[in-house]
């Protein structure tokens, strides 16, 4: 992508998002994502009435006597974006690819984070972190994420989302609004999304393309997983190919979907070939 293709979308998808990020955050942002963060403020004495949950049983043992923790709720809230740049993502089943419509996603919700005066970061990965932007603010801060999600070019091309989960929870110390978005093609991340489930307010958006869940009709084939680059002769003209694949994908999708419920973690599921704005719209109400 030259540096004139790049500056035109970079402002294509500059438009569209702030157009919707205004939609978004005439209430479902703000209200989805505003309540949970509160900080330690100080320890005072224990009145009558106080909650038993807040006591510091520390302090209250050194003293004698009972001492409560009090809180105030943030001021200030960081939104992580952490972003799936395998090479499934460069899937173009129609006009848009993977790549580029998860882009536009991020830049709505980076630019609903700035329209809220919050602080927006994203952590971009394959089967490592391939790069991580630290949370700030302001409309070139945002500009800067946009150009990297449509130009950045990652190292690797596998996906390993449990790296990018733990790599997240080492390196951030306080409480934030996590959107992790993937096509999920991979497993083997309970754990460390549990981790993230239970120190963060979550929610998983899944982007697929319709490529994804269709076998095209090619006839015989060399068919290439795009992630491992290994390449298999298949009949894609044979129906019992075709019910096999959808029936992979279709286990593939029920044992995700099971997992999210499983967690309690929100989770929006979206299509190149759809709009996203309401899934997305639909998603925050429901917080």
């Amino acid at each position: 992508m030259d540096s004139q293709e790049l500056l035109k979308k970079i402002k294509r998808i500059e438009l569209s998002a702030r157009q919707a990020s205004k939609q978004l955050f005439s209430g479902q942002y703000k209200s989805g994502f505003k309540g949970m963060g509160m900080e330690f403020a100080e320890v005072r004495q224990y009145f009558p009435g106080d909650e038993t949950r807040a006591i510091d049983w520390n302090v209250t043992a050194r003293l004698r006597e009972p001492f409560v923790k009090t809180f105030e709720e943030e001021r200030e809230l960081s939104v992580m974006l952490l972003v799936d740049v395998s090479a499934s993502s460069e899937l173009a089943a129609f006009h848009q690819s993977k790549k580029e419509y998860i882009a536009e996603i991020c830049a709505v919700l980076a630019f609903s984070a700035n329209h809220n005066n919050d602080k927006v970061g994203v952590v971009f990965f394959t089967d490592r972190v391939e790069k991580y932007i630290p949370p700030g603010k302001g409309k070139q801060h945002v500009l800067r994420i946009i150009r990297d999600l449509l130009h950045f070019e990652p190292v690797h091309s596998t996906t390993d989302i449990s790296a990018a989960l733990s790599f997240f929870n080492n390196a951030t110390k306080r409480s934030c609004s996590v959107f992790l978005v993937s096509d999920f093609l991979t497993d083997s991340y309970e754990k460390q999304l549990k981790l993230v489930r239970a120190r963060h307010e979550l929610m998983v958006i899944s982007v697929a393309d319709n490529w994804d869940k269709e076998l095209l009709d090619l006839g015989w084939a060399y068919l290439a997983d795009t992630e491992t680059g290994e390449r298999r002769l298949v009949d894609t003209s044979s129906e019992k190919t075709k019910e096999a694949f959808i029936g992979w994908r279709t286990k593939q999708e029920l044992v995700r979907k099971s997992l999210f419920k499983k967690l309690g973690v929100d989770a929006v599921e979206l299509n190149t070939a759809e709009p996203y704005l309401k899934p997305l719209k639909l998603a925050f109400s429901r917080r």
